[in-house]
């Protein structure tokens, strides 16, 4: 189980930040909104999973 850790949590933050920048992206230059909701999409699951990781760790 710590094996899944080591590198969940860096990838779920590279991700995070990966997403929240092509939705600002997406959505200022007027790009699809299928598009940037995905990528918003992306960055709420991306946050969701990163915050019931530190709830279950306390």
């Amino acid at each position: 189980m710590e094996e899944t850790r080591t590198w969940l949590r860096p990838t779920l933050w590279a991700l995070l930040i990966v997403s929240l920048a092509a939705n600002g992206i997406t959505s200022s230059l007027g790009v699809n909104l299928f598009i940037a909701a995905g990528f918003g999409l992306a960055a709420l699951a991306c946050a969701a999973v990163l915050a019931v990781q530190h709830y279950r760790s306390r």
